[in-house]
């Protein structure tokens, strides 16, 4: 009976026992089925954090404190062209940084002191391009576990390149504006030099005194156009669109290459018969031709030749298919040829995207050819490139052709200058020595001169003498009164008064557009036919507004429209 009690407490003991691991691992059951439910919902939401991670632009990295790559996202195998999985594990010196760099020990020391750390640097992609970065770290510090530093990098080597070419704007436009002044007052220097020496070539006969005063009437016109263009780049002045000899560029181009260039490289020029004009903007296919030669010159380390070429061609529907919207017909074919290093044919299809660039860190920005295209694009144009290795590289350009105008190079000169008639011209300049100078050579061409050196001056002048000037001469920068004032002031007391403005610079005079179409401009320095021939136009057109006047009177008046007489 005891036994029997005895079995009955340790079977029920038993039970209570299961029952107990029963209830236990149902509770073990239910605590491990949450487990795994946090488990899965905290992979669920680094996956998604991950998957938001590869979606951004920015390369974020996640290494241990010794900089073993644990997280490699999307944004940082585009931006160092390293997969995800080449990348994890292996050391993030090995892969951002040159050899000889210290950035990551500096890093590590920032960050055990501060926690985070910031600054540009300079990291290599796979391909050894160099790239400046946006680097930010973050140590995140686990209790109880190993650190890790969260590393988030942005390129911003474009918004880079685009800074530093608006700053480069910016000093080229403060170039410009010092430009203006000394264009100012080497034109006034130049002038008188011009008109003297062409002076005293009419008297002298001696033929080496005649030689050294060509050679001075030379130099003068050539420092002049130097600083013209000089000038006109530096300011970025966009003129209106106008028929132009590409011819005459070049000219003037391989004149200031005679002189910047390395001796080494000889520059040679092919024209075809009859060059046609095209419509374009002067300062725009300058800027287009010296990008193409600078490019051409830095090619040519060793020296070489720098062919530049212009002709006539007609394009068929065939031709011109491979570069549409190009259409057929009469075009200017412009050539710049090296024989320099040449381009890898692989970068043929880059080298016009901006800041792509093949020399070396901070001697080329990546712009010039981009440039060159967008100028041939805007004059409705189009272009090619050829080059071989160690062979050298060839540009051609395809403008449309106008038609043929009156040339407008500096040596098509009329050689039988007009004279005064005993007319009055009155002078007006603040430049003793171009005032002086100006009304010698009028008076030497029959003319009869006043002269006033100021706005003020010549104002009171004219007053005195309206019904016996035939014309006023005026520089358009002076003290106390300028040109452009006086000329207002005079044309209230006679509206038909006949005006030639003259200036250093080659600007808006603050006139009217109806005014400045009326006024002829000369830009010093100018020479003395230029000055007379002006003149004698600007009386001419006088003549061609009245009732009568002969075919011939027509035909001149037609032209008085000088190269140098308009600047709007």
């Amino acid at each position: 009976m005891e036994t029997e009690i005895e079995l009955r407490q340790a079977h029920d003991q038993l039970e209570h026992q299961l029952a107990e691991l029963t209830s236990e691992f149902s509770r073990l059951n239910i605590f491990l089925k949450a487990e795994g439910n946090e488990r899965r919902k905290a992979e669920e939401l680094t996956r998604s954090h991950a998957a938001l991670l590869d979606m951004a632009s920015d390369g974020t990295v996640v290494c241990n404190p010794e900089g073993r790559i644990v997280f490699w996202n999307q944004g940082a195998c585009r931006m160092y062209g390293w997969s995800s999985e080449s990348a994890k594990g292996k050391l993030i010196t090995e892969l951002i940084y040159p050899p000889e760099s210290t950035n990551f020990a500096t890093i590590l020391t920032t960050l055990a002191q501060k926690q985070r750390y910031q600054a540009e640097e300079h990291h290599l992609n796979k391909s050894g391009r160099t790239m400046i970065v946006d680097s930010r770290w973050v140590l995140v510090q686990h209790p109880g576990g190993q650190d890790e530093i969260l590393i988030a990098n942005t390129d911003v080597t474009e918004q880079k390149e685009l800074e530093r070419q608006f700053l480069r704007m910016q000093r080229l436009e403060t170039l410009g504006l010092l430009a203006s002044g000394i264009a100012h007052d080497l034109n006034n220097v130049l002038a008188p030099v011009l008109m003297a020496s062409q002076n005293l070539l009419n008297e002298i006969k001696d033929e080496m005194q005649m030689e050294l005063l060509r050679s001075i009437e030379v130099s003068a016109r050539r420092g002049g156009a130097l600083v013209h263009q000089i000038l006109s780049f530096a300011r970025g002045a966009e003129g209106e669109r106008a028929p132009l000899q590409v011819k005459q560029l070049l000219h003037e181009f391989q004149k200031v290459a005679k002189d910047t260039f390395p001796r080494s490289i000889q520059i040679v020029t092919r024209f075809g018969k009859n060059v046609r004009p095209v419509l374009g903007s002067r300062t725009e296919l300058y800027q287009a031709i010296m990008n193409l030669c600078v490019n051409a010159r830095d090619a040519m380390t060793n020296g070489g030749i720098l062919q530049l070429e212009a002709n006539n061609v007609v394009l068929d529907a065939h031709f011109v298919s491979r570069f549409p919207p190009a259409q057929p017909g009469e075009y200017l074919m412009l050539k710049v040829s090296d024989n320099g290093v040449g381009i890898p044919e692989e970068h043929l299809d880059k080298i016009f995207d901006p800041f792509f660039t093949t020399k070396e860190t901070g001697k080329g920005t990546g712009l010039g050819l981009s440039t060159v295209l967008g100028i041939v694009k805007r004059h409705r144009g189009f272009l090619d490139v050829t080059s071989k290795i160690g062979k050298g590289t060839k540009f051609t350009i395809y403008l449309p052709t106008v038609e043929s105008t009156t040339s407008t190079g500096i040596d098509d000169v009329a050689p039988v200058l007009p004279g005064g008639d005993g007319k009055l011209i009155l002078v007006v300049d603040d430049e003793r020595v171009i005032r002086d100078i100006t009304a010698s050579t009028l008076k030497k061409n029959g003319y009869q001169i006043l002269t006033a050196s100021d706005g003020t001056e010549g104002f009171a002048l004219f007053t005195q003498h309206r019904n016996e000037i035939a014309a006023v001469i005026t520089d358009m920068s002076m003290p106390y009164m300028d040109g452009a004032k006086m000329i207002r002031a005079l044309l209230q007391i006679d509206p038909k008064i006949k005006v030639v403005a003259i200036s250093g610079l080659q600007e808006d005079f603050n006139l009217p557009d109806l005014l400045k179409k009326r006024i002829p401009f000369l830009k010093k320095p100018f020479a003395v036919e230029r000055l007379l021939e002006t003149l004698h136009d600007l009386f001419l057109t006088a003549l061609a507004k009245t009732p009568v006047t002969s075919a011939s009177t027509k035909r001149k008046a037609h032209t008085t429209a000088l190269p140098e007489t308009m600047s709007e």
